[in-house]
């Protein structure tokens, strides 16, 4: 049998570290959702879970600043992390803390007209409204982790637009993402440990190659 080469072992070891490393930096920056989500009942608190969801929206701009430097040649997967974490923290969490509130209200809404005869109409308009939401604070935070400099307005502008137009890459994130919440509602351990990094270098991707036309641009620009 032919010799598996080092350099083979060093790249499937460093893919490894990259995914096992980012599970634990994630959960570190998104502890207090982690922990609530993990100890209460979302049903019933879910009030303190919008209010713990802005807080780690810092972690995904760090895990896909550690994937894009990681793509680069970059191997030092903490310093790449908290790198990113530290030059998005603040525009990450108020994008985090519109999209949760806007989604807030939503689901609410949606709740208020459920029993009502205009449901049949104003329900599909508010889930498609939520989606889009969650689709522009996605590739919003991949638009930041990319272009930390970015102004927040073109940050959104870009993520609205690219991901309705390309949506066949935000409905796979999404496909991802609600399959690695499944996994969490039933084995949060894998799901903390060994999948999410998985589930969000997918995202990353798919929001990277969604903002690939501005990316351009920006690159042309810089």
């Amino acid at each position: 049998m032919k010799r598996v080469s080092h350099s083979t072992w060093t790249a499937i070891l460093g893919v490894v570290y990259l995914g096992l490393m980012v599970n634990f930096l994630v959960l570190v920056a998104a502890a207090p959702l982690v922990v609530l989500l993990i100890t209460t009942d979302p049903a019933h608190s879910w009030p303190l879970l919008a209010l713990a969801a802005p807080l780690a929206a810092p972690a995904l701009t760090g895990a896909f600043t550690a994937f894009r430097e990681n793509a680069v040649g970059e191997t030092q997967v903490v310093r790449a992390f908290w790198r990113g974490w530290k030059a998005t923290w603040r525009k990450a969490m108020l994008l985090g803390l519109a999209g949760t509130a806007l989604i807030v209200v939503l689901l609410v809404d949606v709740r208020a007209v459920a029993d009502t005869p205009a449901s049949v109409v104003v329900v599909p308009v508010l889930a498609i409204l939520t989606l889009v939401t969650l689709s522009t604070a996605l590739v919003g935070l991949g638009a930041l982790a990319e272009v930390p400099s970015a102004r927040m307005r073109d940050a959104v502008k870009a993520a609205l637009y690219l991901g309705i137009r390309r949506w066949y890459l935000t409905a796979l994130s999404f496909a991802v993402l609600a399959v690695q919440v499944g996994l969490f509602t039933t084995m949060p351990a894998i799901a903390i440990g060994l999948t999410a990094a998985p589930a969000l270098y997918v995202a990353w991707a798919n929001s990277r190659y969604t903002l690939r036309p501005v990316l351009e641009v920006a690159e042309v620009r810089a």
